[in-house]
């Protein structure tokens, strides 16, 4: 089983926001990277974080369309999982339907999403998106 986080119990936060610039993606994978290491995450789930967070980043950037030009990055640092969650204020999509957005040049984020998190939530509308994903502590 894997030992408490120091000041377990209760749930930490960590915000970031970065500016839709090239490789910005990269900043917040090395706070994902920080507090996953802190959370004891083996290199496997730090992994899959950091790729589910680029691909998330880079959706907002290629797909948001906003106006202010910068993504909003929350860690909740829980004692049973770390939630990662990514919001924009851009024009929305369906998620029922994401295959209706242009590809740009990859097309697969939200799969590649889902396949390494525990959890992905969409909410997405007119006046942005927010994408909520979490990934378990392993047990040791």
């Amino acid at each position: 089983m894997a030992k408490d986080p120091p000041g377990a119990g209760t749930s930490k936060e960590i915000n970031l926001t970065i500016p839709m610039l090239p490789n910005m993606e990269i900043a917040a994978t090395q706070t994902a990277e920080a507090v996953a290491r802190f959370m004891e995450f083996d290199p496997d789930q730090i992994d899959a974080v950091k790729i589910a967070l680029i691909e998330a980043c880079i959706n907002a950037f290629e797909y948001s369309n906003s106006s202010e030009g910068q993504v909003y990055i929350k860690f909740i640092m829980n004692p049973e999982d770390l939630v990662v969650e990514i919001r924009d204020h851009g024009q929305g999509f369906d998620p029922e339907h994401p295959a209706a957005l242009p590809k740009k040049h990859r097309g697969k984020g939200l799969t590649i999403m889902r396949g390494l998190m525990d959890s992905v939530e969409i909410a997405s509308g007119p006046g942005g998106t927010t994408i909520t994903m979490s990934k378990a502590r392993a047990s040791r």
